[in-house]
């Protein structure tokens, strides 16, 4: 399975696209829920594609003869349900009838109708993680799995029901233009983000480099809010950032990966070296609200705690059967680990959780996984378009089921909207808690796990 030019990927991201040829990424998963965000408005105007009208061949009852009354029929088991044939010649009708006979013909290009068939073809499969994608959103997909975007380079969230400034990333036009922690935006661009998701304040606060946005700021202390211009810049997240913590009498490092990028394995293995470096008593892997990203990236993470052996199974509706060893450092093998987890750690955050509970490396704290196990292959086009195409499902080394089951907790902590508000982390504490204790303090992982199921 695979040529030598695929790489292995799980995420809600793909690759930068390449041009010039075409070529398959191997094991590429959607993890994140934000990503679909970017095509749900593109595939759903194809939802119907796979429907087929139902044949009138029920002749009217006749006129002539007696009557009688009514009665049921069919009441024998019904045949199996088959499709009719269908000629392809079909398509190019319909093909020609919408270009000769819709009210507005100039409205939509001959581009656009060949990329909304195979949008159309491709959703009829009703799979939500097999969609394909135009060369604009493909661009988008590489932009956020490099970890780059075009933007103000502001973390934002809602607090008491208004959106706010969580956090300004450093050296970046939000934080040069003077945005700090806790300032709320009343509006962007004039629009009133009363009600507005974050979602819908993401899309209006990014935009091409070097084009302005102005928000509408109010900080605690004013005496009214004050207008912000902030010019657009190219914005390089980093995935893996790290800290030591004070804990009690214990020095705790706590190391957050935000999603498995092009950096992260690079990233990840510096930051092992510079917290061995200090010495902690535990460490603390955050990895709540992380989609996913490269397989390859999950597995090496895994292989700081999992010496040669395996990482996550691969299991294909032909019945193939593969799997994937870490071939790791074993750094942190003897370093008393807590991994946290939410409801958004999918797909890669899954598969390393997986893996560190399923070896007893790791204990798991926070909540229920998102369950995002299936894999998808990645195929690039000549144009710049793409395909993600569901090929297969993972399952933790002991056989657990990832997709739809995910990953549950060893030790349940739910953090409250009031715990938000009031910048409260109760996950973290008990995190930061379990990593100071000695091993046969802490909950185990689980020794016995089902068998895998055949799907």
């Amino acid at each position: 399975m695979g040529t030598d030019n695929q790489q292995n990927l799980i995420s809600s991201l793909p690759p930068a696209p390449s041009r010039g040829s075409d070529r398959v990424r191997r094991n590429y998963a959607l993890g994140a829920v934000s990503a679909m965000m970017l095509i749900v408005g593109f595939v759903s105007g194809f939802y119907y594609a796979g429907t087929l009208p139902r044949s009138q061949t029920q002749p009217p009852p006749s006129a002539a003869g007696p009557q009688r009354p009514g009665e049921v029929v069919g009441k024998e088991s019904p045949p199996p349900y088959a499709l009719k044939d269908v000629n392809f010649a079909d398509f190019w009708k319909i093909w020609r009838t919408v270009k000769e006979r819709h009210v507005d013909p100039g409205k939509t290009t001959d581009v656009e109708l060949f990329y909304g068939a195979i949008g159309g073809m491709v959703s009829a499969l009703k799979d939500p993680y097999s969609v394909f994608f135009d060369p604009e959103f493909a661009q988008k997909f590489a932009d956020e799995l490099s970890g780059t975007f075009d933007g103000i380079g502001a973390e934002i969230g809602i607090k008491k029901n208004q959106l706010t400034i969580i956090a300004p990333l450093p050296e970046t036009p939000a934080e040069k233009a003077g945005l700090k922690a806790g300032d709320k935006i009343l509006a962007i661009d004039e629009k009133d983000t009363a009600g507005m998701f974050v979602d819908e304040a993401v899309s209006l606060i990014r935009g091409p480099k070097g084009t302005p946005v102005k928000l509408l700021i109010l900080r605690e202390g004013w005496k009214e809010a004050k207008e912000i211009p902030i010019t657009r810049n190219t914005i390089v997240v980093e995935s893996v950032k790290w800290k030591m913590v004070k804990s009690g009498d214990k020095r705790i490092a706590v190391v957050t990966v935000s999603r498995f990028n092009e950096d992260t394995a690079s990233g990840f293995s510096q930051a092992v070296r510079s917290l061995l470096l200090e010495n902690p008593d535990g460490l603390v892997l955050d990895l709540r609200n992380n989609p996913g990203g490269f397989l390859d990236t999950a597995v090496k993470m895994a292989g700081e705690w999992i010496t040669n052996d395996v990482i996550v199974k691969e299991k294909t509706s032909a019945g193939q059967d593969d799997d994937y060893r870490s071939d790791g450092n074993s750094r942190l093998t003897d370093l008393r680990t807590v991994v946290l987890v939410n409801g958004g750690s999918a797909s890669a955050s899954e598969i390393v959780a997986g893996a560190l509970q399923d070896y007893g490396k790791g204990t798991i704290v926070g909540e229920q996984t998102y369950g995002k196990g299936s894999v998808q292959d990645y195929t690039e086009f000549d144009d710049g378009s793409a395909l993600k195409l569901t090929v297969a499902l993972w399952y933790t080394p002991k056989g657990r089921s990832i997709d739809k089951d995910g990953i549950a907790p060893d030790v349940q902590v739910k953090n409250s909207p009031e715990d938000y508000d009031n910048d409260k982390d109760p996950q973290l504490d008990k995190a930061l808690e379990l990593a100071g204790q000695p091993i046969s303090a802490v909950p185990a992982a689980p020794q016995d796990a089902a068998p895998a199921k055949n799907q």
